[in-house]
């Protein structure tokens, strides 16, 4: 009797069609799938954290590339207007049809990102270089755990403060050379800091917001409104008046280009899909990594040196991100609201 008992066990576990009570029954192996959908779902994490990492590590360079011979505005405008339209169509296709306050939480979203966020660092690259850039905008995580700590969403363990700390000291010393060069203006420095702050608040409100729940359509009516503010400011300030189509070089629409496919359309999708899984603080991560990624581009690219501070400043940088990893996974959050960003242990 026992052994029929374990016989029957084990068919159970797995999964075919077996005869229980004179009856045929088919078990499905919940098992088996479970770990099928795990793997998936891992996978997309790396290539989500691959996009973030290393393609808006590209980003600065094709900025600095586009706004030598286009007005930043209008650079912006187009960028975000093409890859908004390109995302809109693409969720609409998919079924996705969005709602007044669908609307109403991209205007939201896309004034923090784009207008300000995206807006002020492509003004600011007319006059501070795209390392020091990169160094400004790694005080996202910073300003992200200071304004969710602020609202009640996230709790700064000590492993994360100190993750944090060193990596801005990684980045510091890895394009800290570029503060003695002349001609930095302090308003610019000042401008990727305002933007770095307006993203940080984009990150930790948008969770409360009416963004829908289809991936590519709560990419697409943030960057298709904040493309809309984008060129009206590109406007008001008189940019399109003062553009010399004729005069673009190559090289500006090439990095225009590369921005509008690889920097928008993929990066922030998988950006924005990332906010749905882990916590804002380690999607964050991506501002110590971009610097590392940009200098060992220009090495296997452009042949630029790459010096022992370059390696050290890069250990820095890698031993943060996991120190923050670490950390979230030991912060404890509040009771979790429906539409609240995951913890990191949920996303992993």
């Amino acid at each position: 009797m026992n052994h029929q008992a374990a016989q029957t066990m084990a068919l159970l576990r797995s999964g075919k069609m077996i005869n229980i009570g004179g009856r045929p029954v088919l078990v499905s192996s919940p098992r088996k799938s479970a770990t099928g959908r795990s793997r998936i779902y891992t996978i997309q994490l790396a290539l989500a954290f691959a996009a973030t990492y290393i393609i808006w590590g590209s980003t600065y360079l094709a900025i600095r590339v586009a706004v030598a011979t286009i007005p930043p505005l209008v650079t912006a405008g187009i960028r975000h207007s093409v890859a908004g339209a390109i995302l809109l169509a693409w969720a609409y296709a998919r079924g996705f049809r969005p709602r007044r306050a669908h609307w109403i939480s991209g205007l939201i979203v896309g004034g923090l990102f784009f207008l300000v966020g995206h807006g002020s660092l492509h003004w600011a690259e007319q006059y501070v270089g795209s390392g020091l850039a990169a160094l400004l905008i790694a005080t996202e995580p910073m300003f992200i755990l200071m304004l969710a700590w602020s609202m009640g969403q996230q709790k700064i363990s000590r492993l994360s403060a100190v993750g944090l700390g060193l990596g801005v000291i990684g980045v510091a010393t890895l394009t800290g050379a570029e503060l003695t060069v002349k001609g930095s203006s302090l308003l610019a420095l000042l401008a990727v800091l305002v933007g770095s702050f307006a993203w940080s608040a984009g990150v930790v409100i948008s969770p409360k917001l009416k963004l829908p729940s289809d991936a590519v359509g709560r990419t697409a009516l943030p960057t298709i409104c904040g493309a809309a503010m984008l060129l009206a400011a590109a406007g008001l300030t008189g940019e399109f008046h003062a553009t010399h189509w004729a005069s673009i070089s190559l090289k500006s629409l090439l990095g225009l280009a590369y921005l509008i496919v690889f920097g928008s359309v993929v990066a922030f999708t998988a950006y924005t899909w990332l906010l749905q899984q882990c916590s804002p603080a380690l999607v964050a991560t991506h501002t110590y990594a971009n610097p590392v990624v940009a200098v060992f581009l220009g090495w296997l690219l452009a042949s630029e040196p790459l010096t022992p501070r370059v390696v050290l400043a890069s250990a820095v940088i890698l031993g943060a991100i996991v120190l923050v990893r670490k950390g979230e996974q030991t912060a404890t959050l509040p009771s979790v609201v429906p539409g609240s960003v995951r913890s990191f242990k949920q996303c992993a």
